[in-house]
């Protein structure tokens, strides 16, 4: 997504200008978007095209609703109907899922890898602009404008969804978790620094890309793995028995089961796997002796709240914000070192 088809350094002008419409910046600053106004460009036409097409959806999701008489609803869902309107909730939300690959392939990896590739870091340094304060601005400019973009999309995306969050279990907030909120922010910028620490050290463009989505998929295969641990899970349970005629507990609304599903509970505080007894399965009355004989009296479920999802994401964000803060650190103790 770089631009790296001359040297800025012997196209700058003397002073500050203005490239078509671009806020007034000069030195380092007015030399990185000069440098990358390509893909700065194709950023913000992407997230506005992006903005609109969700305003767009969004509309035509609420008038349908509106239409739709209370009578005709499912008690506590949603029309049949709304099937194809989910649908696309899933498809956008799963292409903002890709934020992040894409700023830490095609957007951090390149950004001074092209430049020791093609000589551009040893020009620019070689004049009067020192080292961290050119690397100070290359990292800083297309971070702006990143964060900008991500939370734009995700502000938007998050006020498509809300409406509807709660009206069908299909639409639960852990389906949405790391594409709402502060999450997918902190996402991309932890993904485009490590994009920029790879291409740093590896010093050549496809190279740096390549390796960078191995480990983004890697972190977002860890992050899958690991962001339900953030929350405190709660639990749920019931004390008049475990037979045909017992009413299992139930979880609050947009709650998510956790762990292995429904526990035995005993008189004594314990929980048993749900396969206590599981043998004797086809046989009700031997089944019902022995969870006697273990002294169950009821049933217990582990769930996440919807209450804890914005701590969650909090949480999750402030962990990658301390991440990117320490590779943002590798990256310029490294090039003010070790840069060409």
């Amino acid at each position: 997504m770089t631009t790296l088809t001359r040297d800025p350094a012997r196209t700058a002008p003397a002073g500050p200008r203005r490239s078509g419409w671009v806020p007034r910046l000069g030195g380092p600053a007015w030399l990185v978007w000069r440098q990358h106004r390509a893909a700065f460009w194709t950023l913000v036409a992407a997230t506005l095209l992006g903005a609109l097409v969700m305003v767009h959806l969004r509309e035509q999701m609420m008038d349908y609703l509106a239409s739709q008489d209370a009578s005709s609803r499912k008690s506590g869902g949603l029309p049949p109907e709304f099937e194809a309107y989910a649908d696309r909730l899933f498809s956008v939300g799963s292409y903002l899922g890709y934020i992040p690959v894409l700023a830490g392939v095609f957007l951090g990896a390149p950004l001074i890898a092209g430049d020791l590739e093609s000589g551009t870091a040893k020009l620019v340094t070689s004049q009067s602009v020192s080292r961290l304060r050119w690397l100070t601005m290359k990292l800083a400019l297309p971070a702006a404008m990143l964060a900008l973009s991500t939370a734009v999309l995700t502000a938007v995306f998050t006020w498509w969804w809300s409406p509807v969050k709660g009206l069908s279990d299909g639409l639960s907030w852990t389906s949405f978790f790391s594409v709402t909120g502060v999450t997918p922010v902190a996402y991309a910028l932890l993904t485009f620094t490590v994009g920029v620490a790879v291409g740093l050290l590896l010093r050549r463009t496809l190279v740096s890309m390549v390796v960078t989505l191995g480990i983004v998929v890697a972190l977002g295969f860890v992050w899958d793995q690991v962001w339900r641990s953030l929350g405190n899970v709660m639990s749920v349970s019931t004390d008049q028995g475990v037979g045909p005629d017992a009413v299992p507990p139930e979880l609050p609304a947009q709650a998510e089961q956790q762990g292995q599903g429904t526990y035995f509970l005993t008189d004594a505080g314990d929980r048993l796997d749900w396969t206590t007894c599981l043998d004797q399965m086809e046989n009700a009355g031997a089944h019902t002796a022995c969870l006697e004989s273990k002294h169950v009296t009821g049933w217990s479920v582990d769930y996440l709240p919807v209450s804890q999802m914005h701590s969650m994401q909090w949480l999750g964000a402030g962990l990658m914000f301390a991440v990117t803060a320490v590779v943002v650190a590798f990256v310029i103790l490294r090039g003010r070192k070790r840069l060409l």
